[in-house]
């Protein structure tokens, strides 16, 4: 038996918040390409998610989470994932959707009530949102077993808020995850908040990243505002993943610059002062100004790339608009595999209230 036993979390940043690199940047970011790339999608998912709270303000779609302030996070994941990887998501995980291939109609009809969202017609093995805290963890453990009991070169993300940190089914799966070895990469997005719970009463640990010791994976801390940090990690622990060195946890490090969801009002159990210096660190800007240093970015680009969200963002809320609403028996057909003998019943009588309701 050893006397001592010492472990360490290694910290990621690359560009501050002025957007100054505190080093070289590693070599996949040298032509600025992805970078560039990268800062298009965080504005268009910013676009987006401001048009998503204004149709719940209006009453066209449903309680909605803002991802305001975790565009580099979703970003960052999202072009480090391969297409042929599963992603198990929660609720505040837009961008990385987004860039999966769930269309922004499929997102609007799932917040707006319409299970018909869930059904990604591009990518129909990622999992659907997952609202309840942190069950998603253990779901995405099955599927990376299954991976690999299937030897296939794939890789699994699941992401979760700080505050899933704290649930049993982030720990057991985290747990499981080392003891096989399974090819599954966890994404914590600290952003201080669980709802309003600050992240200081929610764990005494120094970092989140460090749970990853019990479980005796590696664990990652990284700057959450800063998109080369976040993919450059990303993109290492999946392939680690991919290639059968087992799973790693990555805790992303930011700031809800929104409500938890438009159900919330954040003003109530946080400071302006608060927001004030996180808006401060805030990911779009940071990246804008890194590129803009190196003669990568200027304001005739930065207009036209605006004017090319917002048509984006206008066309899907009309062709989301425009689809008709699911027959209300639809509540019954994909609910069980074969419907019971009990709500045979109830089917028809809905059905014919339906038929009836048409010819009216």
């Amino acid at each position: 038996m050893k006397q001592k036993y010492e472990f360490s979390v290694q910290s990621h940043r690359f560009i501050n918040s002025a957007g100054k690199a505190l080093m070289p940047l590693p070599a996949r970011y040298a032509d600025l390409q992805l970078l560039e790339q990268a800062y298009e999608q965080m504005v268009l998912i910013r676009t987006f998610d401001q048009k998503a709270i204004a149709l719940q303000r209006t009453g066209k779609i449903g309680t909605y989470p803002s991802v305001l302030g975790h565009e580099a996070i979703n970003i960052g994941a999202g072009l480090a994932l391969h297409q042929e990887d599963v992603f198990a998501p929660y609720y505040r995980d837009l961008g990385i959707q987004y860039l999966r291939g769930v269309s922004f109609v499929e997102q609007l009809m799932y917040w707006g009530g319409d299970e018909r969202g869930s059904c990604y017609a591009k990518q129909p093995e990622d999992l659907p949102i997952c609202v309840p805290i942190a069950t998603q963890f253990c779901h995405a453990a099955g599927v990376a077993s299954a991976i690999k009991f299937r030897q296939q070169a794939r890789a699994v993300l699941v992401s979760g808020g700080d505050g899933s940190t704290s649930k049993g089914d982030f720990l057991e799966s985290l747990n499981l995850a080392g003891a096989w070895q399974l090819p599954l990469v966890f994404l914590v997005s600290n952003n201080q908040w669980a709802i309003s719970t600050p992240r200081y009463l929610q764990c005494h640990a120094e970092t989140l990243a460090q749970k990853a010791i019990g479980a005796g994976i590696p664990g990652v801390q990284v700057d959450g505002n800063d998109f080369v940090a976040v993919h450059d990690t990303l993109t290492d622990a999946l392939t680690r993943a991919r290639t059968g060195h087992g799973p790693t946890l990555v805790e992303a490090v930011t700031y809800r610059l929104g409500d938890h969801t438009t159900a919330d009002d954040a003003s109530r159990y946080r400071s302006q002062e608060d927001l004030k210096k996180a808006w401060e660190e805030e990911p779009i800007k940071r990246l804008r100004l890194y590129l803009s240093s190196q003669n990568a970015w200027d304001e005739k680009r930065e207009q036209a790339l605006l004017q090319r969200c917002k048509v984006t963002v206008e066309k899907a809320v009309a062709d989301y608009a425009a689809i008709e609403p699911d027959v209300p028996t639809a509540m019954f057909d994909h609910l069980f595999a074969t419907l019971p003998e009990d709500l045979h019943d109830q089917y028809e009588e809905l059905r014919r209230q339906t038929q009836e309701a048409s010819h009216d």
